[in-house]
C-alpha cells in the first residue's frame, strides 16, 4: 500500500495576534477558524511566514474564546514571527494512494480578511478521471458556505 500525504485544511493569510515565547510550544488558533477548516486541536501543522519566509512545524491548539480571530505562535515559534506578520497554516492527512485515485480527496482552505475573519472558503477536490484526478477549486464566499 503507497502512502501520499494531502493537504486537507489550510488557514490563508492569517494575522499574528500575539507572539509567546514563554508558552511551552504549539500554536494557539481561534477554535472557530479551526473547524472552519477541520484542523483538530493537537494536530500538526506546517506555518509559513510570509513576511520573513521561515517555516516550521508544530501543533495546533485551540485559543481560549472563539470568534476572537487569535493566531499566536508559542515557545520557540514566537521568535520566528512578531504581532502583525502574515502566515499561512496547513495541515495534511496520509492517505492510501490508490483510494485516493478510486474516491479523491477534499481539501479545505479559509481565506481571512485583516482581522482572521473568514471571507472565502476554497474547496479543492481531486476528481478521479480516468487513470489519474483532476484538480477542481470552488470558491464560497463566507456569508454562503458552512463549515465542514
Amino acid at each position: 500500500m503507497a502512502t501520499i500525504r494531502l493537504m486537507h485544511a489550510k488557514l490563508h493569510r492569517v494575522t499574528v495576534t500575539e507572539a509567546n515565547v514563554n508558552y511551552v510550544g504549539s500554536i494557539t488558533i481561534d477554535p472557530d477558524l479551526m473547524n472552519q477548516v477541520g484542523i483538530l486541536p493537537l494536530e500538526e501543522v506546517d506555518v509559513i511566514n510570509l513576511n520573513n519566509g521561515k517555516r516550521w512545524s508544530t501543533y495546533a491548539i485551540p485559543g481560549e474564546k472563539a470568534g476572537t480571530g487569535e493566531i499566536c505562535p508559542n515557545g520557540g515559534a514566537a521568535l520566528l514571527c512578531q504581532p502583525g506578520d502574515l502566515l499561512i497554516i496547513i495541515a495534511y492527512e496520509t492517505r492510501d494512494r490508490a483510494t485516493v485515485m478510486k474516491e479523491g480527496h477534499q481539501a479545505q482552505v479559509v481565506v481571512v480578511d485583516q482581522k482572521n475573519r473568514p471571507q472565502d472558503l476554497i474547496r479543492q477536490n481531486l476528481i478521479p478521471q480516468g487513470e489519474g484526478v483532476q484538480l477542481k477549486s470552488t470558491s464560497y464566499n463566507h456569508s454562503s458556505y458552512s463549515p465542514r
